[in-house]
């Protein structure tokens, strides 16, 4: 037996003993770093999406995950159903791993750039879910705010560690990635103070999703048909937001971006009028200075990642440092129409 099908028939028996459900086509799925995953068709029809845990996961995190999404699911927000297993338990412990098992959606993930009516379906399911999610517990984990407390030396100090490492494994394209880095220290030095001068001095903070990203979102045509893989932390909602509307795939390659990030915004507002203006004016400039904070993807073989899912990485490397310069370009533009549409009402 080849470890294919010795991997199918450990799935098969968790389900059939941990879960009730006997499995008639099992596939891999090879997307995710952090988990094993499964797509299964069930003897009876049934679309599922399996994933195994390695080893050394944090299962009190990968629990209270289930338990949020659980919570979003109840609260009629489009979220795949998790399945409890024969104990009532969201996370199974079975043959030496841990498992949880959940509905596929319909649809797929949107590796495209954002149309206009996607991001407002977004910005709705977005403001609900943080609407929802203002009611439910703190997380006691909690988002990094590297990108507005790191001092900018230790910013320029992990751009020189990326550039180390990739000389160390012989980065594919080192001359583009140093005339990158060289870039981010540049702006890390010289935009990053003036940036956060103008950021409110305090953010509102509650339990969120915390990677609310095109990755995480099943759509079919232009609505979200499934939000998956919740981290459950303590974060700024404008923080989720403006990630989320300055998606870098959709800044870097659509003419529309400032239009789909507008129109998100103006959706979630409707739907979530509650976060202050304040914060609904800043998530560009938030947006701006996270993607200035994170070096995720300038090297990608430390992830050991399946050659499409690196491949993705890079491009999005190069992505956001498109969507870097567009939004260093227009950010005034962008503030006055988000200050006109936080004006709108909600509280000031």
């Amino acid at each position: 037996m080849d470890e294919s099908d010795w991997d199918e028939t450990l799935t098969a028996e968790v389900l059939a003993a941990r879960y009730g459900v006997m499995a008639e086509v099992i596939e891999p799925v090879h997307m995710g770093t952090d988990t094993i995953n499964r797509r299964v068709l069930t003897d009876d029809g049934l679309r599922l999406f399996v994933k195994q845990y390695p080893s050394m996961a944090d299962l009190d995190a990968a629990r209270n995950a289930w338990d949020m999404s659980e919570y979003c699911r109840a609260a009629k927000l489009p979220v795949p159903r998790v399945w409890p297993d024969m104990d009532d338990n969201l996370v199974t412990i079975a043959r030496g791993s841990a498992w949880a098992v959940v509905d596929e959606a319909p649809g797929c993930v949107n590796m495209s750039a954002m149309a206009v009516p996607l991001a407002e379906n977004i910005g709705v399911v977005m403001g609900r879910m943080h609407r929802v999610l203002a009611a439910y517990p703190l997380p006691g984990r909690v988002q990094h705010t590297r990108w507005r407390t790191e001092s900018v030396d230790d910013a320029v100090a992990r751009c020189d560690t990326v550039i180390v490492r990739a000389v160390r494994e012989g980065h594919h394209d080192l001359d583009q990635l140093g005339a990158d880095i060289e870039q981010r220290r540049e702006d890390l030095r010289g935009q990053v103070p003036r940036l956060r001068e103008r950021l409110p001095e305090m953010l509102v903070e509650q339990a969120l999703h915390a990677d609310l990203s095109r990755t995480n979102l099943i759509t079919l045509a232009d609505s979200v048909t499934g939000v998956i893989d919740f981290r459950c932390l303590t974060a700024s909602p404008a923080w989720e937001l403006g990630r989320a509307a300055f998606d870098p795939r959709t800044v870097a390659t659509s003419t529309d971006w400032t239009t789909c990030a507008i129109a998100m915004v103006r959706a979630y507002r409707e739907e979530h009028p509650s976060l202050p203006a304040r914060e609904v004016r800043s998530c560009a400039r938030i947006a701006l200075l996270y993607m200035l904070s994170s070096l995720y993807g300038a090297t990608t073989t430390e992830y050991g990642l399946p050659e499409a899912a690196e491949t993705d990485l890079r491009r999005h490397w190069r992505e956001r440092q498109i969507a870097i310069r567009r939004l260093l370009a227009n950010l005034e533009d962008l503030e006055e129409a988000l200050t006109d549409l936080a004006a709108g009402g909600g509280t000031p």
